[in-house]
Order: structure tokens, then C-alpha cells, then sequence
């Protein structure tokens, strides 16, 4: 980050007194969110992707636990490493195979503000799991925004 990056996290923070916010108020649920199987096909992942106009989603195991994510981006390079948009290739693929489990880090849903700014400021949503590792939902950089503007209005009298 540079410093002017770091200098807006700074006073947005320093604005906010307490430590904590409340994930759960401004997380889009898991119902509500559009994800992937580890087991399904490239294919059915990039016309999911496509069909909802997303660039990145969040991947799940067959128990549920959030394990990565994938973007536009891991599906262009797999179909350049197999050299073909042939449907019946992607079929064969499957999301595992594709998957960047370093990529979009899951925070628990008790994590502090400071780990959900930092998060936000790296990536445009944040899976949010419970202590388990299930997928609770996920925070959008725009909600992040909306509720710290939020509380900046309402401690400086702004109602």
C-alpha cells in the first residue's frame, strides 16, 4: 500500500472508537451469495460467473467449508492451457483443479475492524466463515464503506 492509502485507513480508523464491527449486520449471507462446488465443472463455474456478472467466487467443499476462490482469470488460464473453448474439454475440468486457496483469505465472523478493513482494501469481497470453517457469507468492500460512513456520521453528530 502506499501512504496515502495507509493515511485514509488511519483516519478512518482512528474515527471509529471500538475495536469491533459487526460482521453480521453488513454480511451478505451465505443464502443470498452465488458460490462454487470444488466438484463442478469449469464450464458450469464460468456460466455461473458469467450468468450473475461476478469476476471472482467463492469455492466450498463437499462439507460446505469455504477453500479458495476463483476468478475470470484462473479460467482464462486453464483455457489456454488446454488451447480450446470446446465445452465437452471444460466438462472434464473441475474447480479443484483450478482453484488459487491462497487467494480472497476467509476472516471469522468475530474478526476485529482493523482485519476487515485490511481485507477490503486487498480484495473486493471477504468470505466470512464461522469457527468451523463453513462458509457464513460473505462483505463486500461497498458494505465495508457503507457502515464505517455510517458510524462516522453517527459519532460526529451527523445523524
Amino acid at each position: 500500500m502506499d501512504n496515502k492509502t495507509d493515511n485514509m485507513t488511519d483516519n478512518i480508523t482512528d474515527n471509529i472508537t471500538e475495536n469491533k464491527i459487526n460482521i453480521a449486520k453488513i454480511m451478505i449471507p451465505k443464502i443470498c451469495t452465488v458460490f462454487l462446488s470444488e466438484s463442478n465443472t469449469v464450464r458450469q463455474g464460468y456460466e455461473k460467473m458469467s450468468h450473475h456478472g461476478y469476476t471472482a467466487l467463492p469455492v466450498l467443499d463437499e462439507n460446505e467449508n469455504y477453500i479458495g476462490s476463483v476468478t475470470e482469470g484462473d479460467f482464462l488460464r486453464c483455457i489456454l492451457k488446454i488451447q480450446s473453448i470446446d465445452t465437452q474439454k471444460t466438462e472434464k475440468i473441475r474447480i479443484r483443479e483450478i482453484l488459487r486457496k491462497d487467494f480472497c483469505p476467509a476472516l471469522r465472523i468475530d474478526a476485529d475492524k482493523n482485519d476487515v478493513i485490511d481485507a477490503v482494501l486487498r480484495q473486493n469481497f471477504v468470505p466470512i466463515v464461522d469457527d468451523r470453517g463453513f462458509l457464513c457469507g460473505i462483505v463486500t468492500r461497498r458494505g465495508v464503506i457503507s457502515y464505517l460512513a455510517k458510524k462516522d456520521a453517527e459519532s460526529s453528530g451527523d445523524k
